[in-house]
């Protein structure tokens, strides 16, 4: 299996494991669960979709970046201060 094969594997079982958290935390809300436990579902959510970005971001890192640095470096730093910026709101 090739690497970009294997990151969009990974990436689609992650997001398949986001759409069941979502699903378990709306079946939490239909019940009305304990807000305390609706906080800590709605936290392992953004936890795995920070694992999911971090996926995403290493494998165009190791892909794309790689190449535009060589042919357009101000752009793609440009690109890269733009997604930091947007980080760290």
């Amino acid at each position: 299996m090739n690497k970009n094969k294997d990151v969009k594997e990974l990436a689609k079982k992650r997001i398949n494991i986001i759409k069941g958290q979502l699903n378990g935390l709306l079946k939490m809300i239909e019940e009305d669960e304990y807000c305390i436990d609706l906080l800590n579902q709605s936290l392992a959510i953004q936890n795995s979709i920070k694992s999911l970005d971090a996926l995403i971001f290493e494998k165009h890192l190791k892909t794309h970046v790689v190449d535009q640095f060589q042919n357009e470096k101000d752009k793609t730093i440009e690109e890269l201060l733009r997604l930091f910026k947007r980080i760290h709101q």
